[in-house]
């Protein structure tokens, strides 16, 4: 699983570009302070007088409003300031949460059960509070990025309203009474309490938000109803969240502070992790550093399962990739085994699929291509490439976007330069812009082909294959095809079994990879330095979704 830094360099033919990238990022070892023991020493119960953790979180959010963001580390905010009718455990199971109980005879009407819970304001949480939640989501004034979330959900009306052709009102949630909410889906939905615990379908305060409109995050005005809240928020540099003594289960909750870094470079974050500045680096390690940290660190290096893709996406509708020869030539071309074992190499696979085949459904597919030798692989890339015009006298150019992070860029220069030694008329120009550029610019369909990843928001391949429907809301690339559409949308007629449904999944994996509309590269792992004072710490769930509350910090 780890390669060290040296036989990095010298068991495959890089080009110095690369090396010289993937030298930059690697020069921070000695620095390290830390023992393989030095857990030995903390007794868990035995708790410090302050309770505070600081994490870095990668970059600086786009925005706190659950509604207004699609990003991992944003999910990572809202699932301390927010919590939804479902939640997850330290397993990744889902729990209930606001709900307490929830039924359902057919998988499409779904009643809830809410417990008693408070706003951070002391107003009560009640079901009217998810039906006005769940209306913004999919209002096309809101445009929110994850307005399509409800119609993947089969929520009855949400299509609709997405497309602006109904009014809000028209979606199937109401509230019975105060606390019980009850869901009317128009296809069984069988996995629909794990969809719940999205980051977009947490509820939002009605009376803040028409108060102080998109003001309404701001420190001095947001209201909560998750276990922390809100006290500083000091654009790059940082988020402090501080208990929020309203939450009904504050009791047990035990980390006072949680301070969150917006720290986008892996070699910094390790740093600031060795000088004690930083309690829990983000899942990142700079592949240089990962054997020496795994040595030096030992426990305090942990690598997890993480249900997430690393991917390529093409721009399907702009050239040249609305060519689909020309996406297959690239795709068949990237040796994705150098990138997942030598560029990061710390237990990631290569991906031949959208959906991990770790995720719940045990959805495989193996493209005939994927078995071929490298050879003839390049032989067929090259022979695609001259049928779309392209050749030593035409050269393919394009221009790859990625967002501000020492590996993307890692893989970026890999793979320029993988595609230029395997079909040479390849010329690639690397872009790179910071988090909320490199959004907009996607979303706004500003690009060729673009750096992006995928992790699941529920346990399920759905999560990974609905946002290749031509309709869904993250569909940035703009890939569309009515067959692939077709089988998503039959895994959700009455009658079908778990193992009907996974057949339609495999199928729908294999018309995606038939037509190329992504570059899957690699599966992820979870590899975060956590120092060994800091207690409660979930390594088994491969959604990575912690949380604060369930977290404390021994005595050191």
């Amino acid at each position: 699983m780890t390669r060290n830094s040296v036989s990095l360099r010298t068991a495959v033919f890089l080009p110095t570009s690369l090396v010289l990238a993937m030298f930059m990022t690697g020069c921070s070892d000695n620095a390290a302070t830390s023992s393989t023991n030095s857990s030995a020493n903390i007794d868990p119960n035995v708790l410090a007088d302050t309770q505070e953790l600081v994490i870095n979180n990668g970059t600086e959010p786009e925005s706190l409003d659950p509604h207004k963001v699609s990003g991992v580390p944003e999910s990572n905010i809202g699932r301390q300031l927010f919590e939804g009718l479902t939640n997850t455990d330290a397993d990744g199971k889902t729990i209930p949460g606001i709900a307490t109980e929830w039924e359902s005879p057919d998988n499409k009407v779904w009643t809830f059960k809410l417990r008693d819970a408070k706003w951070s304001n002391g107003d009560p949480v009640t079901a009217q509070d998810f039906v006005y939640s769940m209306r913004r989501l999919v209002d096309p004034n809101t445009a929110s990025p994850y307005s399509s979330y409800l119609v993947d959900a089969k929520v009855v009306g949400a299509d609709k309203i997405v497309e602006g052709a109904a009014g809000i009102d028209t979606l199937g949630v109401k509230a019975i009474d105060d606390k019980t909410l009850q869901v009317t889906l128009s296809e069984p939905v069988p996995y629909f309490p794990d969809m719940l615990i999205h980051n977009s379908v947490k509820p939002v305060h009605q009376k803040t938000i028409e108060a102080f409109g998109d003001k309404w995050t701001d420190p001095a005005n947001i209201v909560v109803n998750g276990p922390y809240k809100v006290s500083k928020w000091q654009i790059n540099d940082e988020l402090v969240l501080t208990r929020n003594t309203s939450y009904y289960d504050d009791a047990n909750t035990t980390l006072d502070t949680i301070t969150m870094l917006p720290i986008p470079s892996s070699t910094t974050d390790v740093a600031r992790y060795q000088a004690g500045e930083v309690d829990v680096t983000y899942n990142e390690i700079p592949t240089e550093q990962f054997a020496s940290l795994k040595e030096k660190n030992g426990d305090e290096l942990r690598v997890s399962p993480y249900l997430c893709t690393y991917y390529y996406e093409f721009n399907t509708v702009k050239p040249p990739f609305d060519n689909p020869k020309v996406r297959r030539a690239l795709a068949l071309s990237l040796d994705r085994d150098t990138i997942a074992d030598k560029v990061i190499g710390q237990g990631q696979t290569a991906a031949y699929q959208l959906t991990p085949i770790a995720a719940n459904g045990k959805v495989e597919n193996k493209p005939e291509w994927s078995t071929w030798d490298k050879e003839k692989r390049i032989a067929e890339a090259k022979k695609l490439l001259n049928e779309a015009g392209y050749n030593e006298s035409n050269p393919l150019s394009f221009e790859l976007l990625y967002n501000t992070n020492d590996n993307h860029k890692k893989v970026a220069v890999a793979a320029t330069s993988l595609w230029k030694q395997a079909l040479g008329f390849v010329d690639v120009t690397l872009t790179n812009k910071e988090w909320k550029t490199y959004l907009d610019t996607r979303r706004n369909g500003n690009y060729q082909i673009a750096r992006a990843g995928w992790c699941a928001d529920y346990n399920e391949p759905s999560a990974f294959l609905n946002i290749a429907k031509s309709d869904n809301s993250g569909n940035y690339g703009k890939y569309a095809n009515a067959n692939f559409d077709s089988l998503m949308a039959q895994t959700l007629k009455a009658g079908v079994t778990p193992e009907q449904r996974a057949s339609l999944y495999q199928k729908a994996e294999a018309q995606l990879d038939q037509d190329m509309g992504l570059l899957n590269i690699y599966h992820y792992v979870s590899p975060r330095l956590v120092k060994p004072y800091v207690i409660g710490f979930s390594t088994k769930d491969p959604l990575d979704n912690w949380q604060g509350k369930d977290i404390s910090i021994a005595k050191h």
